[in-house]
């Protein structure tokens, strides 16, 4: 059965006249309704909120990584184990077909129902995980086989295992490694990318995200809890972060947004699922049309483009950060000090008057 949000109550119930229309066999009819909905969607999807497109993200019925494994890829097969500790079911990597091309596939995998979410660890990858991901890169980079990397996930998973068996060492491990493979690679979030869990499958030639998809440094619920320790100001946080598709492709921080339908990819999978594989496939084609040289060329220079600064014609110097943040103090200082030797100028002046008058 489907699920629907706060804000979608009123396409709920257009979509159960069209079915109830369906029903009688009065087809007319079912074609207002659907004019109807038209216009709706359009009215709502065309204005959400920030908070509302992170519901979205994290819709239960948004399509998952495998979801969109099955639907894309065909003569798969997947790829098991980081051959150092066990297999980890919140990453999952498969070899096969998308279209003609022969691709690797790796993705973050939440789970539906209470005996898959704990299979799958919620979405949320122990070290094993990355390191099978890193795994499954290299053997692409052996057989020269393009990597589309689809991540969805609220991040790394944060328990004593996983700080035991070097949680952050494998998440620093797949960044170096990432950054330097042959093959193109394309990554794409799909719903969430939380933190550094999405980072480690997160470094391409290609970052891009789906319309309603977030990418944060923190949920804005962990953000709400720091800055006022107050769960109620999620939305706040949400606004604050700019963590949205549109905002971090406005920020320069991604390269794409791939065109998920306007109802969203819970509402029509399969439209979703194409929207990826088109996408992957036309950079893909894009990306050998490079060589590898220019290839590792440009993803350098994507990575460390973020941060980057040109100094401004009347500062031919060097400054940084905390330089900008000190200046305004600084020629506060020196209007004090310029002030306290006025005063003393005129305490020695008044002094030399008063020998003078004696």
């Amino acid at each position: 059965m489907a699920t629907y949000l706060e804000f979608e109550k009123k396409i709920k119930t257009i979509q159960e006249d069209i079915i109830s229309a369906q029903v009688r066999h009065d087809y007319d009819v079912a074609e207002a309704f659907k004019r109807k909905l038209d216009k709706e969607v359009e009215k709502i999807y065309k204005n959400l909120s920030d908070f509302q497109k992170l519901q979205l993200a994290r819709h239960l019925d948004r399509p998952y990584a495998l979801d969109y494994i099955n639907m894309i890829m065909h003569d798969k097969y997947e790829i098991h184990g980081d051959r150092h500790f066990r297999d980890d079911a919140a990453i999952i990597c498969y070899m096969g077909y998308i279209g003609d091309q022969k691709v690797v596939v790796i993705g973050e995998q939440k789970g539906r129902g209470t005996k898959n979410k704990l299979k799958r660890n919620f979405g949320m990858p122990h070290p094993e995980g990355y390191r099978k991901a890193l795994r499954a890169a290299k053997l692409a980079e052996k057989f020269n086989l393009p990597l589309l990397m689809l991540v969805d996930t609220p991040g790394a998973y944060p328990g004593i295992g996983a700080e035991e068996r070097n949680q952050s060492e494998a998440i620093a491990r797949n960044l170096l490694e990432f950054a330097e493979l042959k093959i193109p690679t394309v990554s794409i979030v799909i719903g969430e990318g939380g933190s550094g869990g999405a980072l480690a499958i997160g470094v391409a030639d290609r970052f891009a995200m789906m319309r309603y998809s977030i990418f944060s440094v923190i949920s804005p619920e962990g953000c709400a809890a720091i800055l006022w320790n107050d769960p109620k100001k999620v939305e706040a946080a949400t606004e604050a972060l700019k963590i949205t598709s549109f905002d971090l492709k406005e920020l320069g921080l991604i390269d794409d947004i791939v065109n998920e339908p306007l109802i969203g990819a819970h509402r029509e999978k399969e439209a979703a699922a194409t929207a990826i594989k088109e996408y992957f496939l036309d950079e893909v084609e894009k990306l050998k049309a490079m060589s590898t040289d220019e290839r590792l060329e440009a993803r350098y220079n994507k990575l460390v483009a973020p941060g980057a600064f040109k100094d401004a014609d009347e500062e031919p110097e060097n400054t940084s950060l905390l330089d900008t943040i000190l200046k305004p103090k600084a020629k506060k200082d020196d209007v004090k000090e310029i002030v306290l030797e006025n005063n003393e100028k005129k305490e020695e002046e008044s002094s030399s008057k008063e020998k003078e008058e004696k």
